[in-house]
């Protein structure tokens, strides 16, 4: 019999690891996320939001099992989709998504990209000094072979789309649809697990979903991930559950300030991203702190909690179409940073002082499946769409994440004068 162990999770119970996630969990890249918070900044809201990243990635292989035992896929399909689930996250960079857009802006790339990468062997989340600290463990690709786990099937599913993913075993051809889903689609493993996980660790009820309930009633109809007509009310719980967690804990608008303060910090140093990005929370706040008086007041903002307040903030509703469109315009970082600092020039304040935050790209950069309804029910045999069963379905595709379309926030003292400049410069 193989060796197992067992590991208590908060929100799943005992969890088994079986030799490949057990090995996985010794590898360097994946231990790395041991010092990376999962929700970034939002213990400053959330006091209780300290849970890691690789809590995560284990908690996301969990449900990714616990889906391929319940639509009772074979051994290699079952071992796959929870290597993916383990390493969907290995990418990312200190407090998770905080620095994802500079990523995106700076290199064209996201935290996936990195992803695919280091599972391939063709970049890396350590660094070469650190790496030659530990010459005998195995970097991630190894270990999947090692199991009989191919790398470019596991970097495959994690990016999508599913048909992505071709296996060919001695008892299926198909294009591997509902592998891809079970790692990312509207009703994924990843997003199963950070709704539970952040829920129980923030205190807000909203995330709560019941897991159990939607693995009974998982199946699989022509290839696809399908919910019985009997699950869903929980499928629409958990889709509800995510709307509601977005507006109230990942979009907080104090949270959201935290986050940007980061973001400038790093925005405006020399340093080369990828640098940056392998960095963990710890020794990014330290580096920042050696980086200049302007990214070490930042920290000690942070540190202490002294961050940035709101002074000026717009709905979709309280603007003119030419005023969205100058807006939009500011999603491009050189541009919305040419704007912050004309805001700090006429309020008479040093550059950096001032914040404008334009959510909704960003937003598609970090999670794209925000609006995604887009799963099967079966009813009495026939597959019809979620919207077209529940109301709820087109509801959750209008909705929006956040109740404003620009912020604007800066330090206490300089309030008025902030609040002034930002609409001359905003909305003159």
């Amino acid at each position: 019999m193989a060796e197992y162990k067992t590991i208590n999770d908060p929100v799943h119970g005992t969890i088994r690891l079986d030799p490949m996630v057990r090995d996985l969990m010794e590898t360097l890249e994946l231990q790395r996320l041991s010092g990376i918070r999962q929700l970034g900044l939002t213990y400053l809201v959330f006091p209780g939001a300290n849970h890691s990243r690789i809590e995560h990635c284990l908690g996301v292989s969990h449900v990714a099992g616990r889906l391929a035992a319940a639509i009772e896929l074979p051994e290699d399909e079952r071992k796959l989709v929870m290597a993916a689930g383990l390493l969907h996250d290995v990418g990312h960079g200190p407090f998770s998504h905080t620095l994802e857009h500079i990523l995106s802006s700076k290199l064209a790339i996201d935290h996936m990209h990195l992803t695919q990468a280091i599972i391939l062997g063709e970049d890396d989340n350590v660094r070469p000094e650190e790496r030659g600290a530990f010459p005998d463990v195995p970097r991630i690709p190894e270990v999947l072979e090692d199991h009989g786990v191919a790398p470019k099937l596991v970097a495959a599913l994690i990016r999508g789309p599913p048909e992505a993913v071709t296996l060919r075993t001695g008892r299926r051809d198909h294009g591997g649809r509902y592998l891809g889903q079970i790692i990312h689609s509207a009703i994924d493993a990843d997003q199963i697990d950070y709704l539970m996980r952040d829920s129980h660790y923030t205190g807000a009820a909203h995330g709560m979903i019941d897991f159990h309930r939607i693995v009974q009633t998982v199946g699989l109809h022509d290839g696809e991930l399908v919910i019985d007509r009997k699950g869903l009310p929980a499928l629409e719980g958990m889709l509800v559950a995510r709307a509601l967690m977005y507006s109230s804990v990942y979009f907080h608008k104090t949270v959201r300030i935290a986050e940007q303060m980061i973001a400038r910090a790093v925005e405006r140093t020399t340093r080369d991203v990828r640098d940056v990005q392998k960095m963990v929370d710890a020794e990014l706040l330290q580096w920042l702190a050696e980086q200049g008086e302007y990214a070490r007041d930042i920290v000690l903002r942070i540190k202490f909690r002294k961050l940035y307040k709101r002074v000026l903030e717009r709905g979709r509703d309280e603007l003119a179409e030419d005023q969205r469109k100058t807006l939009l315009e500011l999603a491009d970082p050189p541009k919305r940073r040419r704007a912050e600092d004309a805001i700090c020039q006429r309020a008479g304040i040093p550059e950096g002082r001032a914040i404008v935050d334009i959510p909704l790209p960003e937003l598609l950069i970090s999670e794209p499946r925000i609006a995604m309804t887009d799963v099967k029910v079966l009813d009495e045999g026939k597959v019809r769409a979620f919207r077209k069963v529940s109301p709820l379905g087109r509801a959750l595709q209008l909705r929006e994440v956040s109740d404003w379309v620009v912020m604007v926030a800066t330090d206490p003292r300089h309030r008025a004068a902030v609040a002034k400049a930002a609409e001359r410069v905003l909305f003159a």
